[in-house]
């Protein structure tokens, strides 16, 4: 009877080895086939995926945060700044830039072509067409293997009397859609449920520098990023159509006001 037990716990433990052996064979397997399809960003996987292009997105993921809102009589953009250092200098490493007078965005790629389009038809750039043209730029960038896609979501406004005030994001695949408020970021979920909350369209710009200082203190993460700056900017009728970044005064009291709700947050929690 104890010749055939143990028989049959050494049979079972095979059988359990046997089983763990082709799993992780098959998980190896699985492995390779990802890291075949992976090295280019012009090759599609058998189920129709760009390998390169979602590892774009995941560093977008990892970024801080973005939330940019279009209002009545303007646009808002603010940027999450993660600080790795005390020692790093106060508003270095901007994220936000001018491409032209009329448009911000964050990144600076596109000033070259608001140039271009200035040069040859003598007036401002519209903003649709600007984005499609850098969203061109950037869906070159998955087309060849010996290029990889940006990992970036740039966000442009701009705003006009021709056209009002205009928002639009484009993905790091090229893609691109025009928004009355889009965020970005290792944040974005929690910060697009709080865009959805607000009535912007109903709102000035002052009261939009306010929710979007708001948002960005609620979705910070404090226990990973403890050190963080919060850069504001916006255009509209106050900048009187030029992109600038938010005064300091207004900027300050706007993240005063949101450490203060903040802690209220906490304060109800508890």
């Amino acid at each position: 009877a104890f010749a055939d037990s143990s028989f049959s716990v050494a049979a079972l433990f095979s059988e359990t080895v046997l089983l763990t052996a082709c799993a992780a064979s098959k998980a190896f397997s699985v492995k390779l086939q990802i890291l075949k399809y992976d090295l280019s960003a012009s090759q599609f996987s058998p189920d129709g995926r760009v390998f390169q292009v979602e590892y774009a997105v995941k560093a977008v993921e990892s970024s801080g945060s973005i939330v940019a809102i279009r209002c009545q009589d303007g646009v808002v953009i603010g940027v999450e700044k993660i600080l790795s250092s005390k020692l790093y200098e106060t508003s270095s490493n901007q994220k936000i830039y001018n491409v032209d007078r009329h448009v911000g965005m964050v990144i600076s790629i596109a000033r070259d072509e608001a140039s271009d389009y200035r040069q040859n038809y003598g007036t401002d750039v519209p903003l649709k067409q600007l984005a499609n043209r850098v969203a061109s730029y950037m869906h070159a960038y998955t087309l060849y293997s010996s290029v990889r896609p940006f990992g970036v979501s740039a966000v442009l406004a701009s705003y006009s009397e021709t056209y009002g005030p205009e928002l639009y994001m484009i993905e790091p695949s090229g893609l691109y859609w025009g928004y009355r408020a889009c965020t970005a970021g290792k944040a974005k979920q929690a910060a697009k449920t709080e865009l959805e909350k607000i009535k912007a369209s109903e709102m000035t710009c002052e009261e939009v520098v306010k929710e979007v200082a708001r948002i960005i203190y609620l979705v910070h993460d404090e226990i990973k990023d403890k050190l963080f700056e919060v850069e504001l900017s916006w255009v509209g009728k106050v900048t009187n159509g030029e992109h600038r970044l938010v005064p300091e005064d207004i900027a300050n009291e706007a993240k005063r006001l949101a450490k203060n709700a903040l802690e209220e947050d906490l304060d109800d929690d508890d």
